[in-house]
């Protein structure tokens, strides 16, 4: 008889449930580490999460690989971004045929973190700063990965990071500032999306802390995500992010108290320590034993993995699903890499240069010119079809790389390298002559940070595991880069070099051997002597072709990548002198950046005919740029974010309060280089005639779109709001749907763009829920957030916000702030603010006073001894109503109930609580 786990008949709740009560403790226990052990008994092979599959299959071997996510985002074209899931998927089970317990089917994809700032380090694997936006792309990629079988999923997406995760700077140990409103109107709205279509069937928690509070114990996990999926969820944790709760966050004093409160928190599998699971198991014994966990806690998480598992069609009878491996990389899928590329495209700038009219010379030039990137979620490239390749099948190129060839020089000699890649050394100066060949380097300058390739051999000079440089390496790569160096000048014009990976400085030692060194006084001190100017070779190229392409951008795994955020949003400044030199010599220049995120390119902007942008493109990248510049298809890319000029223009990197900073398109009051939305054509557009409709919770946009050029184009078409009136801070504009229409020369389609009411709601931080105002507003419609073409009225029914309720107020639902953050009230659950210096306050606007209460309830909390002071109507020099001395506390979560009397609260008024003390938190206060 087949047990009741095994029969596909029934649902795979009772499925789960006859399972579950089969296992016996220790076998539920072995199901909790991301290497899940199999139960032999009952036939219950090994299972593995986490394959890695953001943008095409990653680090299983040579598989079709598709632009980076922010490029995928930009393309605006969701079923095209389902149709890449799905290859992927197809490709993820062609290599789980072949090897299963090599490629699991549970994918870590997408990664939805909304990219509130460029400069995180992980810009590249986000979709938009819109959370929309995001989560349009999200369901797109997950469902393309899940497939369209309601019974069966082909495999398990994850979305990647909850929550508030944009900085890798000290990301194990920072805490995101989230204000209510941020949460509910910002970050949530980009990951629940995918979670309600049910195409995404696991979360994993991020390495930070949110308000104080791990990630991996929000609340938010079992209250939010599982209640939005359909379906039981799956969540897992980030790697080695168990063991950070106990260090380096100190959160939890021993492990099987951490893993415990992590279980109960929604955490179900635990990716900790790679494949070695007997520690984690061993704590979580440890913790049932102790009573920390009961064997409930133990089958609700056993119940979300195995309903995964059971989905996936693992206990089904039969044969299991096989993909043949002819599928990786197979003609379709390299077709479907060659358009996602070339849709990804986003011109930026364009005097008319483009499209090029058949030149019979281009001048291929730059860093990025005739290679191809993989980042660290890449898959590994089964061919590479450059930018230089792509054009040489098109037209005579001619090629320079732009780089620098030099020498570095002591007063002993010269840094020397092996044609057979054996440690450097330190030769003795030729004196006057020519420099050998092995000591020329030709120098990549990523923006701050070095690569040598020694050119000998074409190697690149990397760290050895004794402390030696060798040139044996293909390029800067692997999770930990030994490949780069930082030049550190003296204002002598001399320099040290100092090895990033280790931060140890480049020494000769004993017979002329380099080595690395943490003493920086004993660091040998180089002159750089230039053999060869890439910039000045880069421009007599560009002189001899009617066309000059500088292909410029970032190295994916060195300045901006996991571990790495970027300081600035510089373009790097040998890629800048190529971009100026090449353009004086040949005004006809095109740029071409290629990068995971923007760069501030000002000077290109104003000097430069015309500037493209793409992500990292994948295998077939080469190819699609050609059909881009040379018009055989018009450029269809829109940017998914804002460009920025400078890094002044951005907030802190560790302030996660869009609205208070005025961050991202909806909230940016200044003018941006490239707004969002951005993308031009070769063509020429008109609005006109726009309508609105609203029927019952719908709105419906249209808009009368024409093609005012002479070349067939694509528009997308862009619907943003704007409310006019509100109780809080509303968004300048916000993005609401749009619509893709392609338009021959002098045609006009009406385009029509629909979206719910619900959509136009703000978080009411006084009740706790999502209000659409009773408020004006009007719809915009045009070619990105600043190029808004014409708009609209839009009435819909709504509700006013009236006072707030003076009854137990709770301090993270204030209206506005100074010197304050949010913080944990208590170890599992709820939010305080506390004071980051003196004279900090937090306002609750209209707050009802008319039964003029005589006494305040405040919950406080405090490192040392302090006081709170209520005032009205102004923190400073407001009238003060009562005054509260705070003692100190015996630790961070000993929040204590102080009554003060108040005099003076009548009718409406803003009540400030001003922390008259540094360290001071207020979790409520009650004037009821």
């Amino acid at each position: 008889m087949t047990e009741p786990f095994r029969d596909p008949s029934l649902s795979p709740r009772e499925r789960v449930r006859d399972l579950v009560a089969r296992l016996t403790t220790e076998e539920k226990i072995g199901l909790l580490h991301q290497y899940q052990r199999p139960v032999p008994r009952l036939g219950i092979g090994p299972f593995r999460t986490g394959t890695e599959a953001l943008h095409g299959l990653a680090w299983l071997g040579p598989a079709t690989v598709f632009p980076q996510a922010i490029g995928l985002a930009s393309t605006w074209d969701p079923d095209l971004v389902r149709r890449v899931g799905a290859a992927t998927a197809a490709e993820v089970l062609a290599f789980h045929t072949k090897d299963p317990a090599g490629a699991g089917r549970n994918v870590w994809a997408p990664v939805v973190n909304p990219l509130r700032d460029p400069r995180w380090g992980r810009n590249e694997e986000g979709y938009s700063e819109d959370p929309w936006l995001t989560g349009v792309m999200a369901v797109a990629y997950a469902r393309g990965l899940a497939g369209d079988d309601p019974d069966r999923l082909d495999t398990a997406p994850t979305l990647k990071h909850f929550l508030a995760y944009n900085n890798e700077t000290d990301r194990c140990t920072s805490s995101s500032h989230l204000p209510p409103r941020v949460l509910h109107e910002y970050e949530l709205p980009a990951f629940l999306p995918a979670l309600r279509d049910g195409s995404a069937v696991a979360v994993m928690p991020s390495y930070n802390l949110v308000n104080g509070r791990p990630a991996h114990l929000s609340p938010l996990i079992n209250e939010v995500l599982r209640a939005a999926a359909p379906d039981e969820l799956m969540v897992v944790s980030d790697a080695m992010a168990p063991g950070n709760l106990v260090d380096p966050q100190h959160y939890h004093a021993d492990h099987a108290t951490a893993y415990a409160h992590a279980l109960r928190a929604g955490v179900d599998s635990f990716t900790q320590d790679d494949d070695r699971a007997e520690a984690t198991l061993g704590h979580l014994r440890d913790a049932l034993a102790r009573g920390l966990l009961t064997e409930a806690d133990l089958d609700r998480a056993v119940t979300h993995i195995l309903s995964v598992r059971t989905r996936l069609g693992e206990f089904d009878p039969g044969l299991p699903l096989r993909v043949g491996t002819d599928v990786v990389n197979c003609p379709a899928h390299q077709a479907l890499a060659r358009t996602a590329a070339r849709r990804s495209m986003v011109l930026l700038k364009n005097d008319g240069l483009l499209p090029l009219c058949a030149p019979r010379r281009v001048a291929v030039i730059g860093q990025l010119a005739d290679t191809l990137m993989e980042d660290w979620y890449s898959g590994t490239l089964p061919y590479a079809v450059t930018a230089r390749t792509g054009l040489a099948e098109r037209t005579e190129t001619v090629f320079c790389e732009g780089v620098d060839r030099i020498a570095l020089r002591t007063d002993e000699g010269y840094l020397t390298a092996g044609a057979e890649g054996t440690p450097l050394t330190l030769t003795p100066a030729p004196g006057f002559g020519p420099v050998a060949e092995s000591a020329a380097f030709d120098l990549f300058d990523w923006g701050g940070a070095w690569a040598l390739r020694a050119v000998v051999n074409g190697r690149y000079v990397s760290e050895t595991e004794d402390g030696h440089l060798t040139n044996d390496q293909p390029g800067p790569n692997g999770w930990e880069v030994r490949q780069t160096f930082r030049w550190q000048p003296d204002p002598g014009g001399t320099g040290v070099l100092q090895h990033l990976a280790t931060g140890r400085y480049v020494a000769v030692g004993e017979g002329g051997v380099v080595t690395l060194t943490p003493d920086a006084d004993a660091a040998a001190v180089f002159t750089v002597d230039v053999l060869r100017s890439g910039a000045a070779e880069a421009a007599a190229v560009a002189a001899t072709a009617e066309v000059a392409i500088v292909v410029a951008g970032d190295h994916p795994l060195v300045n901006g990548r996991e571990t790495e955020d970027r300081a600035d949003l510089d373009l790097p400044a040998a890629q800048e002198e190529v971009l100026r030199a090449v353009r004086a010599a040949n005004p006809a220049t095109v740029l071409v950046l290629s990068s995971g995120y923007p760069f501030g390119v000002v000077w290109a902007d104003e000097h430069v005919p015309a500037i493209l942008w793409s992500a990292h493109g994948g295998q077939e990248y080469g190819r699609a740029l050609a059909e881009v510049l040379f018009g055989d298809a018009d450029p269809a890319g829109r940017l998914t974010q804002t460009w920025y000029r400078s890094a002044a223009e951005l907030p802190d990197l560790f302030d996660y309060d869009i609205i208070a900073n005025d961050a991202t398109y909806l909230y940016y009051l200044g003018s941006p280089l490239y707004p969002f939305g951005h993308g031009l054509s070769y063509t020429t557009f008109d609005y006109a005639d726009p309508r609105v409709h609203v029927d019952g919770d719908r709105v419906a946009v249209e808009v009368s779109v024409a093609n005012t050029g002479d070349r067939f184009g694509e528009e997308v078409v862009q619907c943003y709001t704007h409310q006019r009136v509100s109780r809080v801070k509303q968004p300048l504009r916000k993005l609401q749907g749009f619509a893709r229409v392609a338009l021959e020369p002098g045609e006009t389609r009406r385009v029509r763009v629909e979206f719910p009411v619900a959509a136009l709601a703000v978080w009411d931080v006084t009740r706790s829920r999502f209000v659409v105002e009773d408020a004006p507003r009007t719809v915009h419609l045009g070619r990105s957030a600043k190029d808004l073409r014409v708009c609209a009225p839009l009435q819909v029914p709504g509700e006013a916000i009236g006072p707030r309720a003076a009854a137990r107020i709770q301090a993270a639902d204030n209206d506005e702030y100074h010197g304050v953050v949010l913080c944990a009230a208590a170890k599992e659950s709820g939010d305080a603010v506390r004071a980051t210096e003196s004279a900090a306050w937090v306002a609750f606007l209209d707050v009802d006073f008319s039964a003029r209460p005589e006494q305040a309830v405040l919950s406080v909390n405090a490192a040392e001894a302090g006081r709170l002071t209520l005032r009205v109507d102004n923190p400073i020099g407001g009238p003060v109503v009562g005054t509260a001395e705070v003692a100190a506390s015996a630790d961070r979560f000993d929040f204590t109930e102080v009554r003060v009397p108040v005099a003076g609260l009548s009718q409406r008024r803003d009540l400030y609580v001003v922390f008259e003390t540094a360290g001071t938190a207020l979790a409520w206060v009650d004037l009821s």
